[in-house]
C-alpha cells in the first residue's frame, strides 16, 4: 500500500507537505519521499527508506532545505518515490499508489522502441524477473503521448490493476488522478491560499484545510493555487476497496462519505446480532479488540451483544511502534510477541473473546493464543470482522504473498480436502454450510481458539453503507 499528499498554493507549504505525508505512515513501511518545487533551485527532492526509522525522523533534518508554494511527498511500501521525470512533457515530479499486473507486457512493448530506457529497478513478476519502479513505468506511459493530460489518459487506458498518480509539474501544478475504478480514494482540500491533495482526508484537516471535493473514479483534476480544474470527467465505475473501513483506512478518515471508525463499530455490531440470532454467541468474560484495528470492531460486538470491554493485552510501541516491522518475518513475529503485554488481572481465569480487522495468513495467531494461555485465559474466542480472505489482492497488494496458498484458509481447504475443494471456494467461505463449518472447525483447532468466527459478507456491505455494487470484494469471492 501508500499514501500521498500535495499542496499548491500562495506561500510555502513545506510543512504542510511533510507534516501531510507523516500522516500517511500507516499506510506503509518501506520508502517515503518529498518533492518541492522551488523557484529559484527547481525541484528539490528526498527519497529514504523508512523500514527502521519513521518518516519524520528521517525528513526532519531536510526541512531546512526544502522551500517553495508547491511539493508533493509520499510514503510507498514499494517503490522509492517521488521520482523526477524530464521529458518532453517538460520536467515533473510523480507519485503512484497501486499495482501493475500487466507491468511485464508494458516493458517490453515500450523497450521494443530503441529510444527508451528504463534507470531503476524492484520486483514485479512472480518468478523474481527485476523490472523498473511502476512510478517510472507509469511516467513512461504517460510520455508515450505528447501532452500529459492524453498520456495520462493512456496510462489509466493500457495498465491492468490499479494505478492512481499524483504529479507536480514544472510550472507549480498538481494534476490528481483517481485510478479507473476509484479502489484508492482521492481528497482535495482548500484553505484562503490554495489547495492540497491527499488519500486520508483527516490529514488536511489537522493542517487547516477544510474539504472541498472527492474525485470519482478516472477523474482527472489540477490544481493551482487559485483554481481547480477538472481536466477529465469522472465515470460510475466505482469499486472502492472494502478494506478502507475494515482496517487500512485511518480511524477519523471519510471515505464516499463514511466515517472509518463509525462503519467498524457498525461492523462489530451486525457480527454480533447475527450471532445472537444463530445463538452461536459465547458466554464471555470480556470481549476485546486485537489491537489496533481491531479495537472498534470489538467495541460495536461489546455494546450490542452486552459482554463487557475491556484491553486484556497492550501493545508496548515507544520502541516498535509499526507493526510491519521489521521486514525479516521471523525477527517480525519476535517483535509483535515482545509487544504483547499482559494485563494479568483481565487474564487470569478468564474467558475472552477477541475481535480482529481480518485472518490473512494467520502468522502472528498461534503466538497470540499461546501468550493469552501462559497469562491464564480460561477460554480464547476469536472472530475476524471480515470473511475468510481467499484470493490474494491483485490491485493494491493488501493481502500480501505469492500464491492463493499462502493465505490461510485457502491453506486450510488444500489440508481438509485437497484440490478438490478448491472447486468450493463459495461454499467453504459461507459458514452456514457443512464444509463452512468444517473450515471454521479446521482453523479454530489449528490456532488453538476454543470457537471461530467470520463476518459475513452482506453484513460488512451494511456496515459500510454505500452501494454494494460499489465496493471490491475480490479478495472474498474472487469476482471483478
Amino acid at each position: 500500500m501508500g499514501g500521498f499528499f500535495g499542496a499548491v498554493s500562495k506561500r510555502d507549504i513545506t510543512i504542510d507537505v511533510f507534516f501531510g505525508t507523516d500522516y500517511h505512515s500507516h499506510l506503509g513501511t518501506k520508502n517515503a519521499g518529498m518533492a518541492i518545487l522551488d523557484e529559484e533551485y527547481g525541484f528539490r527532492r528526498y527519497i529514504h527508506s523508512i523500514e527502521n526509522t519513521p518518516f519524520r525522523s528521517k525528513f526532519e533534518k531536510d526541512l531546512m532545505e526544502f522551500k517553495g508554494n508547491a511539493g508533493i511527498g509520499c510514503i510507498s511500501d514499494s517503490d522509492p518515490q517521488p521520482l523526477l521525470i524530464r521529458s518532453k512533457n517538460g520536467c515533473f515530479a510523480i507519485s503512484t499508489i497501486g499495482v501493475i499486473s500487466n507491468g511485464g507486457a508494458l516493458i517490453r512493448e515500450i523497450f521494443s522502441d530503441n529510444g527508451h530506457q528504463f534507470t531503476t529497478e524492484g520486483k514485479f513478476e512472480k518468478n523474481g524477473t527485476t523490472w523498473i519502479n511502476m512510478t517510472e513505468l507509469t511516467a513512461a506511459l504517460i510520455n508515450q503521448k505528447d501532452d500529459l493530460l492524453e498520456g495520462i489518459k493512456y496510462a489509466q487506458e493500457v495498465i491492468d490493476g490499479s494505478i492512481t498518480i499524483l504529479i507536480l509539474t514544472d510550472k507549480g501544478e498538481l494534476i490528481c488522478v483517481r485510478d479507473k475504478y476509484g479502489r484508492l480514494p482521492v481528497h482535495i482540500g482548500k484553505d484562503e491560499d490554495g489547495y492540497c491533495v491527499s488519500f486520508e482526508s483527516f490529514a488536511y484537516g489537522k493542517l487547516g484545510y477544510h474539504d472541498e471535493y472527492e474525485l470519482g473514479p478516472r477523474e482527472i483534476v489540477k490544481l493551482t493555487p487559485d483554481k481547480m480544474e477538472i481536466l477529465s470527467e469522472r465515470t460510475d465505475d466505482l469499486k472502492i476497496c472494502a478494506f478502507l473501513w475494515t482496517y487500512y483506512g485511518y480511524p477519523n478518515s471519510n471515505y464516499e462519505g463514511v466515517n472509518v471508525e463509525v462503519s467498524r463499530y457498525k461492523n462489530g455490531a451486525l457480527m454480533a446480532q447475527r450471532e445472537k440470532r444463530e445463538g452461536t454467541l459465547p458466554d464471555v468474560d470480556f470481549v476485546a479488540g486485537v489491537p489496533d484495528s481491531g479495537v472498534p470492531h470489538a467495541i460495536g460486538y461489546a455494546n450490542e451483544s452486552g459482554k463487557n470491554f475491556a484491553r486484556p493485552f497492550v501493545k508496548y510501541t515507544p520502541t516498535w511502534p509499526r507493526s510491519f516491522m521489521p521486514s525479516n518475518q521471523a525477527v517480525r513475529n519476535h517483535v509483535a510477541k515482545m509487544k504483547q503485554i499482559p494485563v494479568p488481572e483481565l487474564i487470569e481465569g478468564k474467558k475472552l473473546l477477541f475481535v480482529d480487522d481480518s485472518i490473512v495468513r494467520g502468522t502472528q495467531l498461534r503466538e497470540t493464543v499461546d501468550f493469552l494461555f501462559e497469562s491464564g485465559a480460561k477460554e480464547v474466542h476469536m472472530r475476524s470482522a471480515c470473511p475468510p480472505i481467499m484470493y490474494p489482492c491483485k490491485y493494491l497488494n493488501f493481502s500480501r504473498g505469492n500464491s492463493e496458498m499462502d493465505l490461510i484458509a485457502r491453506k486450510t481447504i488444500q489440508e481438509l480436502e485437497g484440490d478438490e475443494g478448491q472447486k468450493h471456494i463459495a461454499e467453504y467461505a459461507d459458514q452456514s454450510t457443512e464444509r463452512g463449518k468444517c473450515l471454521l472447525h479446521a482453523i479454530a483447532k489449528k490456532f488453538g481458539f476454543d470457537s471461530l468466527g467470520y463476518q459475513d459478507l452482506n453484513d460488512l456491505l451494511d456496515s459500510i453503507g454505500i452501494d454494494k455494487n460499489k465496493i471490491c470484494t475480490y479478495c472474498w469471492t474472487g469476482k471483478e
